[in-house]
C-alpha cells in the first residue's frame, strides 16, 4: 500500500503562510507613519525660537500620536538642522521630499523658505504654516503654501499704529538687509503712512555680518523714543545690548520672529520693556480653549518645556492642529494630493477661540496682529 502524498498538505501551509506575510506586509503598509518634514535654524541666529516653536508642534503631535494618530497612522515629524543658511534649507526640504514627506512644515526665515518654494511645485507636496510672515508667500497666492500666522507687514503696520497711539513721536526703524527686512519696513512704513508721519532714522545690517556697533552709534546719535527692529533674535538682542551698555534709554522694539523665551534670555536684564508684536492671542488668555490645551500639555511635560507657555510655542502649537486637521480631513488619503484638498477646502476652522480660513484662492489663514511688553519677570504681557 502506497504512503498518503504530502505535497498537497505541504503546499496549502506554504500558501496559507505566504497569505499570512502578505497580509502583515499589507497591514504594516496601512500603519505606516505619515511622515512630515521639518527644516529650521536649530543652531544659529534663530536656534533658541526654533526650539520652542518646534516643542509646542511636538507636544500638540505627540498628544494626537497617543491617542492612536491621525485615521489609525502616526505622525513622524522629522526635523532638520539647516542652521539659517537658505542653501541648507532647500537640501534639507530635497532630502525630506525624496523620503516621501507627505508635507513639509515650520520652515523658519523668509529667504530660507524662498529657497524652499522651487521644490513645492515640482514635487507637488504642500508647505503647511511657514515660520515667517512674508508677503510673498501670501500674494500672489502660491497653490502649495498655507500659512498660519499673520503677515510681517499687517504686524509691523499695527505696531506702528500702537507705538504712535502711545505717544510715541520719534520712531527709528532698523532692518536686516534681506527680504524678511524689507516685508517688515514695508509694512512699518504702512503705519507711518496711515499717520501721515514719517521714522526719524532708517539704517540696515548686513545679514551675515551685521555691523552692530555701527548701528548703534548711529541710533544714538539719531536720538529716536523707539526703535523698531526687523531682524533676528540674536541680532536684535545685541543691539539692544548694546545700546544699554552705552547708557541709552532708546525702547527697543521688534516682532513676532522674536516672541521666545529664548530671546528673553538673550537679553538677560536689559529684556525689561521691550516691545515684541504678536500674532496669536496671549499664553495667559485662558478663556480660550486653544490656551488652555497647550497650557495643559506643558503642565503634562514640564521637564521638556520648562512649564512655561511662550508666544512662539503658541505658534507651533496652533501650526501643528491646522496640519492634523488637514490630515484629519484627507481621511485615508494621507498622500500629498489628499492633504491639498483637504486644506483648500479648510474654512472656518475653530483653532480653540481663534478662526483660520483657507480656500484655493486665500491661503492667509489668520489676520491677528497686537503687541506685548516684556515685564521684569520676563513675561510678555498685553
Amino acid at each position: 500500500m502506497s504512503k498518503p502524498s504530502r505535497s498537497r498538505p505541504l503546499s496549502r501551509l506554504v500558501a496559507t503562510a505566504a497569505t499570512a506575510v502578505l497580509a502583515l506586509g499589507l497591514s504594516a503598509a496601512a500603519r505606516a507613519d505619515i511622515l512630515i518634514g521639518q527644516t529650521a535654524g536649530f543652531t544659529g541666529q534663530v536656534a533658541a525660537s526654533v526650539k520652542e516653536l518646534t516643542l509646542g508642534a511636538r507636544l500638540y503631535i505627540d498628544h494626537v500620536n497617543a491617542a492612536g494618530g491621525v485615521n489609525g497612522q502616526k505622525i513622524d515629524l522629522q526635523s532638520l538642522d539647516d542652521g539659517f543658511d537658505p542653501k541648507r534649507a532647500a537640501a534639507n526640504a530635497q532630502t525630506l521630499i525624496d523620503k516621501g514627506a507627505v508635507a513639509l512644515f515650520l520652515t523658519r526665515g523668509t529667504p530660507h523658505t524662498q529657497a524652499v518654494m522651487p521644490l513645492l511645485e515640482k514635487a507637488q507636496v504642500p508647505l503647511v504654516a511657514p515660520s515667517t510672515g512674508a508677503m510673498l508667500l501670501h500674494k500672489p497666492v502660491h497653490p502649495y503654501v498655507f500659512n498660519v500666522r499673520s503677515t510681517y507687514q499687517r504686524e509691523a503696520e499695527r505696531a506702528v499704529q500702537l507705538l504712535l497711539e502711545m505717544g510715541n513721536t520719534r520712531i527709528a526703524l532698523v532692518q536686516v538687509n534681506d527680504t524678511f527686512g524689507a516685508d517688515g519696513v514695508a509694512g512699518a512704513m504702512n503705519g507711518f503712512n496711515d499717520r501721515k508721519t514719517k521714522p526719524v532714522a532708517h539704517f540696515t545690517y548686513e545679514r551675515e555680518k551685521p555691523d552692530i556697533a555701527g548701528v548703534v552709534k548711529q541710533l544714538i546719535a539719531a536720538d529716536p523714543q523707539v526703535v523698531l527692529l526687523v531682524a533676528s533674535q540674536q541680532i536684535t538682542a545685541e543691539t539692544i545690548n548694546a545700546l544699554r551698555a552705552a547708557g541709552s534709554r532708546i525702547l527697543g522694539a521688534t516682532l513676532s520672529n522674536n516672541a521666545s523665551n529664548g530671546f528673553v534670555q538673550l537679553l538677560g536684564q536689559n529684556a525689561a520693556g521691550v516691545i515684541v508684536s504678536q500674532v496669536f492671542p496671549s499664553e495667559r488668555s485662558t478663556n480660550l480653549a486653544m490656551v488652555r490645551e497647550l497650557t495643559d500639555l506643558v503642565k503634562a511635560k514640564p521637564a521638556e518645556s520648562g512649564g512655561l507657555v511662550t508666544p512662539a510655542m503658541m505658534e507651533g502649537f496652533a501650526s501643528a492642529k491646522v496640519l492634523v486637521e488637514g490630515l484629519k480631513r484627507a481621511g485615508k488619503d494621507a498622500s500629498r494630493a489628499g492633504l491639498l484638498r483637504a486644506l483648500n477646502n479648510m474654512s472656518r476652522y475653530d483653532l480653540g477661540g481663534m478662526e483660520l480660513n483657507f480656500s484655493a484662492t486665500d491661503h492667509t489663514g489668520t489676520n491677528y496682529a497686537d503687541i506685548a511688553i516684556i515685564d521684569p519677570r520676563g513675561r510678555f504681557l498685553r
